[in-house]
């Protein structure tokens, strides 16, 4: 293989304490056109994520000393790498769980490795960054510069997650107009559901609001979803 046509394929970092499963899903990642690295815990992936480059990890919820959730959430501080959870636990509160922790998709265990296939790919598709049509903006104190994907007031910046910047790009796009729950979960590639995008509206208040409870610029407008209000 020529090193362009390397450097060209996804690369995916698979984090799982159990060695079989690890090997399992790094064998069929790499029959499915992906290059593959693997961690054995959180330490290790931090080691790799400091030396390489990826376009997504996908990361083994139940992992002893350090969780999944625990690990994802460490890193929405610093990465902005997209995420997959894998886990034995399939139950709604546990997906809202690997949301609330920065996770961009969530797969229950057993899954079909096709599966994993399609879900990594429409990551992929959503994170691969876009022509670009808006311009840097202010929401508040932050200024958004659409190109970085990042909140920014003088030397303090923000990570924000896939979804967040899938977020706030669409509501900037249309300042002023709500939409609907269905719509954004549609373009920030997340489960359909008004929970799941309230959860990311939840962490995105978080960022950019002074009164979460009060918000001025992320808005919720009943029974026809969020807006984002200029100043």
């Amino acid at each position: 293989m020529e090193v362009q046509q390397f450097l060209a394929k996804p690369h995916i970092l698979v984090v799982d304490d159990d060695e079989r499963i690890r090997d399992l899903v790094s064998r069929y990642l790499w029959d499915h056109d992906f290059v593959v690295m693997e961690a054995e815990g959180a330490g290790q992936a931090r080691e790799m994520l400091e030396r390489f480059e990826f376009d997504a990890l996908v990361v083994d919820v139940m992992m002893p000393e350090e969780t999944g959730l625990e690990f994802t959430s460490s890193l929405r501080g610093v990465h902005e790498v997209p995420v997959l959870l894998l886990t034995a636990l399939g139950e709604a509160e546990d997906r809202i769980s690997g949301l609330e922790a920065g996770a961009d998709d969530y797969l229950a265990k057993p899954f079909e490795p096709r599966e994993l296939v399609l879900r990594l790919n429409a990551i992929l598709r959503r994170t691969a960054k876009p022509q670009e049509t808006l311009r840097p903006f202010k929401i508040g104190r932050w200024r958004f510069d659409p190109a970085l994907q990042e909140l920014r007031d003088g030397d303090e910046v923000l990570s924000l997650t896939t979804v967040e910047q899938n977020l706030i790009r669409a509501l900037a796009g249309r300042p002023g107009d709500a939409i609907s729950r269905d719509e954004l979960a549609e373009i920030c590639g997340v489960d359909a559901g008004e929970r799941t995008i309230d959860v990311q509206v939840t962490r995105l208040r978080r960022k950019i609001e002074v009164d979460t409870k009060n918000p001025r610029y992320l808005q919720t407008v009943r029974g026809a979803g969020y807006m984002l209000a200029p100043d």
